[in-house]
């Protein structure tokens, strides 16, 4: 299995990145089309209806399948023999943060069956400061990765 993975390695490593780019599209977006949402569209409307086709086409057509992506091309690498030195603290702090990007995901998959309910509890305001979250763990997985601190 070693050599497998060793022998696709920058197909792994480009898959990784691809789907990681399109996961982290959705995770800035999706909690972009809640503020609106909640700022500017009033419940049972025609719009209501619009953005939440939106959020959920976002969530199950993008953001679900490069979510998983993301973790199976990941876990390739993990696997790949050399590629990751578990004895270093980069690998540990990139998957603490892949972790909370995975939490994340699925709070906001949480908050649009919130809107589908007719329920949503969240601000426009708290949905703009949770908008950072996404922001925040891309920046220590980057530069944990490049910088390998």
């Amino acid at each position: 299995m070693g050599d497998f993975l060793a022998n696709w390695y920058p197909w792994t490593k480009a898959l990784h990145v691809v789907s990681v780019i399109a996961w982290m599209a959705g995770l800035f977006y999706l909690p972009r089309l809640f503020v609106y949402h909640v700022e500017v569209v009033a419940a049972g409307t025609p719009t209501d209806d619009l953005f939440q086709t939106m959020e959920r086409r976002l969530l199950r057509a993008i953001m679900n399948p490069a979510m998983v992506a993301t973790w199976v091309f990941g876990l390739a690498l993990v696997f790949t023999p050399g590629v990751v030195p578990w004895s270093e603290v980069w690998p540990w702090l990139k998957a603490a943060s892949v972790l909370g990007m995975t939490w994340f995901h699925h709070w906001l998959g949480l908050r649009r069956k919130d809107f589908v309910a007719g329920q949503n509890a969240v601000t426009g305001r708290q949905y703009r400061m949770m908008n950072e979250v996404p922001t925040l763990l891309m920046l220590v997985i980057v530069f944990s990765v490049i910088v390998k601190f």
